[in-house]
């Protein structure tokens, strides 16, 4: 999930327990089945969207053995559901704009359950296209600097160099912007020279950030994207909600 507390969230993700990582691995597994699916191969070197999909499951540290044995699943056909992609949209408390992304084998049952969660917790879904505009998909990776010997400068140069279209650097971790063209070609280059990515995906960054200033818009928007993070089918969602 996606917003201004970008660090918080990778941070909240890796640090949780068991039971919750295995259901962050299921939703990249169904990913990865779904990438070998449409792109018709199970090699990253042919299969672009399969490669970025390893990345990113890789920075969510998914075990290699994992990966390995879902992509020649999906190779074998070993996975009989067809699943959709689907994206709703929508708003949470106080009009943010939330984006949800699923991967689906049961339509009706997921968009229930996704007008269910805006409508429990103060928002409500809206129609295609009602909150896209104010977003913008971009490559994101991001590094943290405790990980680097390298200083600032030095990783902002080589980011550029590698084709990145900006940088920002926080107190914990450098983010680096790509064009969604030129993801794969930065990842790819970055890791050359050695990179290792807290996170490593495509995604909608929202142009401007709203703030909530109740405690209580602040606890139901918090239960909304927990209770979407907990749905299997729901592999995505973004949001402009300034923590």
């Amino acid at each position: 999930m996606s917003g201004h507390n970008k660090w918080s969230t990778i941070k909240q993700k890796k640090g949780k327990n068991d039971a919750a990582r295995a259901k962050v691995f299921t939703k990249i597994g169904r990913e990865l089945l779904v990438a070998v699916k449409e792109g018709g191969s199970a090699d990253p070197n042919v299969n672009s969207k399969l490669r970025d999909v390893i990345a990113k499951a890789k920075a969510a540290n998914v075990p290699n053995d994992n990966i390995e044995r879902i992509i020649k699943k999906a190779a074998g056909d070993g996975d009989s559901n067809n699943y959709e992609s689907i994206t709703y949209e929508g708003y949470g408390p106080n009009g943010i704009a939330v984006i949800v992304e699923a991967l689906t084998d049961n339509r009706n049952r997921t968009a229930g359950e996704v007008r269910h969660y805006f409508d429990k917790f103060g928002g409500n879904m809206g129609t295609q296209g009602c909150v896209t505009f104010m977003f913008e998909k971009k490559g994101v990776l991001v590094i943290e600097r405790e990980e680097l010997e390298k200083d600032e400068d030095t990783v902002m140069e080589e980011a550029l160099e590698a084709g990145a279209a900006d940088f920002e650097a926080d107190e914990d971790i450098f983010t680096i912007y790509t064009d969604p063209s030129d993801f794969s070609g930065v990842r790819d280059d970055l890791t050359e020279k050695g990179y290792e990515f807290a996170s490593a995906e495509i995604e909608m960054v929202p142009n401007t950030y709203t703030k909530l200033e109740s405690d209580e818009s602040k606890e139901q928007m918090q239960k909304m994207l927990d209770m979407f993070e907990d749905n299997d089918d729901i592999q995505n969602v973004w949001h402009n909600w300034e923590d």
